[in-house]
Order: C-alpha cells, then structure tokens, then sequence
C-alpha cells in the first residue's frame, strides 16, 4: 500500500478499482484499513474492503471465503498514528512491517509475487531500519547475494552494477564479475518478460567511455570491456562500452532492449524523463518475484486526488505475468501489494 503518510493508499486504491488487474489477479493489500478507508473518503474514492487480520492470515492461515471486496491484511493501526505527509518513524516502521510480512508471506506459500509501493527512506531510518533501498532490503531477508535492480518500461529499460551508494563508491564497486553477474541477471530477465533473446548495451563509466584514457582510470578498458567480453563468451548478446550520453538516443533504444548502467543515475535521468509513469522497478535475482513501482511519497500531493496509480498498475501487471508463465503457477495468482512509500525526488529502490 505504501508508506501511510504519502500517496501509496490512494495509488493502491485506484489501482485496485481497475478490473483488468483484479481479473488476471488476486490482489491482497498489506497495510491498514483505517487509512485506506479514509483516504478513499478524503479524495472521494470508493473501495470494497475485505478486511483480515496480519494474525489470521499468517498464524491460522485464514482467508475470507466470500467476495465482498479486496482482501486487506489489516495490521490495525489507527489512521490518527500517522502524520499525513510527512517524515515519521512511526510511518516509517509500518511500512518496513509491511514489506516483512509480505515477505514471510512468500516465504509460506500464500502469495505468488510481491508488488511495493514507494518507501520514504528517512521515515525507515527514523524507525531504525536503515536500508538504502527496497532492493537492499529484500535481498537481506531472501538471503540473497548475487541481485541487481531493472528498471523495465516499453520505451527504454535499465539494469544497474551499483545503485545506492555516492559517486565516490562506485570504481571500488565495480569488478569484471559483478558486471558480468549483472549482465547475466539482465539477459535471464528479459528472455522470461519478453520471451525471447534480448539485445544488450553497456554503458562506459567515464564521459565519451573514457575516449580512449582520457578521461578517468581506464575503467572501460580494465573492467567493463573483459566483463562484456566473457558475457559474450557465455553466449548473450551484448555489446559495449559505449558512451552513456549516447546510449539512450532513440536510434539505440530502438535497436537494444536494455542498458546495463554502471551506476544509479547514469539510468535513472533517461529512464524517468522517458517513461517515468510506465517504469517499473523490479529486484533480479530472489527467489521470489518482487516489483514495485518507480516513484515516491509525493508528500506534495497526499490527499488531493492527484496521484497517477500508472506505475503500480504497471508493476501489477508485471508481478502477475511473471507469476502466469511460471510454469509453477495454477489458476490466478495471488499479488501482495505491500504497503510502503519515498518522497517523489527520491527513486524507487
């Protein structure tokens, strides 16, 4: 749902009112009824509730047999808990208990695919859960160590070596194979969204891809270059470096479907200035599948019916395609949208 301070109750609430989405899908909503009631009041917006509590969901394993709306796992917060639009740890450590319990969710088998609202960082670090990001945080809780964050949209698409950390960090993240795991993730993403073989272009860390040593520590030469060459060894279809102002011209996005970037912002800037209310956030490499949306809080517009539900009704039909072609799958699968959010001049992690 999203952090209950900022605009995740009333994206979720749109969202969920679109049929399409609930027929391929059985949303479940992590968070509080108290909020997503009064904010469907607050931007008279309409939603049928069908409220269980986070005890009967996950220790006795209930779930409503009728169909009288949405199923929410109500952790009974009271709307008064939380300040509207605004930093709080209290807010903060709603929606870490949120994404949690969504994750101990797939963990038991109740749910198919995970979707997370935006989160705002410092309301988590507020509450003490000091996670630089979503990605972060559900690789520590799936044990994961070999993952890497895609940002996917029709229009352009990006992977990332690094993602949050300062520019000081970045050489020291990078090495031959953690370009090449990156690429790998990349490539295995794309054959199951796209079904087919996907294109690939690397970005150069250094302006011009360094033209040559001129620029920077020959990072290109040292690093990028061996790395892109033993993912070709490995059979994916990849090129580069290239430099990265000129790797997302609409000639190159055309002919590629995905631009490995060595660091946050090098795709976030493209990515967001072309399809920012189509992108989707996704975390390859967990064994679980987890989208969410590219936006934040938006404290700015909390309650004035303003918020476009674009991106998460994007990551929801991500999430349930993923989960149809698993061949694991039967019937309609179960999305949990937990309920988590980021001020908008933060990027979704």
């Amino acid at each position: 749902m999203g952090d209950p301070a900022g605009i995740g109750p009333e994206i979720c609430i749109k969202a969920l009112n679109n049929s399409e989405l609930t027929t391929n899908c059985e949303p479940i909503v992590f968070g509080d009824s108290s909020v997503l009631s009064a904010t469907a009041a607050e931007c008279g917006l309409s939603i049928k509730l069908n409220i269980i509590s986070a005890f009967e969901f996950f220790d006795a394993h209930q779930r409503p047999t009728d169909n009288k709306g949405v199923i929410v796992v109500d952790f009974k917060n009271s709307v008064k808990r939380f300040r509207k639009a605004a930093v709080s740890a209290e807010s903060g450590d709603a929606a870490f208990k949120y994404i949690d319990k969504a994750i101990r969710s797939h963990d038991l088998g109740l749910v198919d695919a995970v979707v997370t609202g935006p989160i705002n960082k410092l309301s988590m670090h507020a509450a003490g859960h000091k996670y630089p990001g979503h990605t972060e945080l559900f690789a520590e809780k799936t044990s994961s160590t070999n993952f890497c964050m895609l940002q996917y949209s029709p229009v352009v698409s990006c992977s990332f070596v690094t993602t949050h950390c300062g520019y000081a960090e970045v050489i020291d993240l990078l090495s031959v194979d953690r370009i090449v795991r990156v690429i790998q993730l990349t490539n295995d993403a794309f054959l199951k969204i796209e079904q087919r073989e996907p294109k690939l272009i690397v970005c150069g860390l250094n302006p011009h891809a360094g033209e040559d040593g001129l620029f920077g520590g020959r990072e290109e030469e040292r690093i990028i270059a061996p790395a892109i060459s033993k993912a070709q060894d490995l059979g994916i279809n990849v090129v580069g470096p290239y430099p990265p102002d000129t790797c997302f011209i609409e000639p190159r996005r055309e002919e590629f479907d995905c631009v490995v970037c060595m660091y946050h912002d090098q795709g976030h800037i493209p990515l967001k200035a072309l399809a920012f209310e189509q992108a989707v956030n996704t975390t390859l490499g967990l064994p679980m599948i987890r989208t969410s949306v590219d936006h934040g809080t938006a404290f700015d517009i909390v309650g004035k019916n303003q918020a476009d539900p674009s991106s998460l009704i994007a990551a929801i039909q991500l999430a349930t395609k993923l989960a149809q072609d698993s061949s694991t799958r039967i019937g309609k699968p179960k999305i949990m949208t937990a309920k988590n959010t980021k001020t908008a001049n933060q990027s979704g992690g």
